[in-house]
């Protein structure tokens, strides 16, 4: 099983418009950070988890040839911004690209993309709208795409409760401000963990980078990747003042993961 970490940033993406700070003036490439998403690729099956502003740039990066499930987190912009472009995959693949989402997000996602999901929003003929077929699922209740099993967990993003997900022995939870001892539980004996780390001052909604060291100490993965990131930190800067085990993320970085 292969992740890609397509982009690693807030929602403001980094460099932020009209900043002018080291990290946004950076030449490290590690310091250019589109918004948060992630590409997981086994032998049958490819796995897009949101759907971010930069997809269509992010999956050319990737060498993204089909998307067979969408995972959908929560319903803020930054994570569902760029769902037009999977209008090209239900195009080539012949069929509605099947997207799962807790209940709330799916709801937000008709009202706000009635174009897409109203059925008397027919296209013009010879244009085209992206086809997804909507699934609903439950924190704690796992299914099954391909030869996966996905267990979807729900965690406290302030009002939006926010989904992250355990795919065999990789986690990926983003937007979380914190991981309760049942979902500690049910992220026991990962290889890898995904998870949020805004910056070092405390935020009222995401992980800062200290709390998220101490979450992930407490789940214990073997490697811990740390996405979400804002133009605070460097990633030079930030790799050297973390403990062993665990990293920031970048955008395109690969990791293979056993199923």
């Amino acid at each position: 099983m292969r992740l890609t970490l397509l982009g690693t940033g807030t929602s403001f993406g980094v460099p932020q418009l009209g900043c002018e700070c080291p990290v946004c003036r950076s030449t490290d490439p590690r310091d250019k950070r589109g918004r948060t998403s992630a590409l997981i690729v086994t032998a049958d099956h490819a796995i897009l988890i949101d759907t971010p502003p930069e997809l269509r740039l992010s999956l050319l990066a990737a060498r993204a040839t089909r998307i067979d499930t969408v995972l959908y987190t929560h319903e803020h912009a930054d994570h569902l911004g760029g769902i037009d472009d999977l209008r090209n995959f239900s195009l080539r693949q012949r069929a509605p690209v099947p997207a799962f989402a807790s209940p709330r997000t799916l709801a937000f996602l008709r009202s706000s993309y009635r174009y897409i999901f109203d059925d008397d929003a027919v296209p013009v003929p010879g244009t085209s709208k992206p086809r997804l077929s909507l699934h609903p699922i439950e924190p704690g209740v796992p299914f099954t795409r391909g030869s996966i099993e996905i267990l979807p967990l729900e965690f406290e993003h302030g009002a939006t409760p926010v989904l992250g997900f355990r795919i065999g022995r990789l986690a990926y939870l983003t937007d979380v401000k914190a991981v309760g001892p049942a979902e500690r539980e049910a992220l026991a004996g990962l290889d890898l963990l995904v998870l949020n780390a805004l910056w070092w001052r405390p935020h009222p909604t995401h992980l800062s980078i200290p709390e998220a060291i101490a979450t992930a100490q407490a789940i214990g993965a073997r490697r811990t990747i740390l996405t979400h990131l804002t133009h605070e930190t460097g990633h030079a800067e930030l790799a050297a003042a973390l403990p062993p085990g665990i990293e920031p993320g970048s955008d395109g970085l690969t990791v293979e993961v056993s199923e």
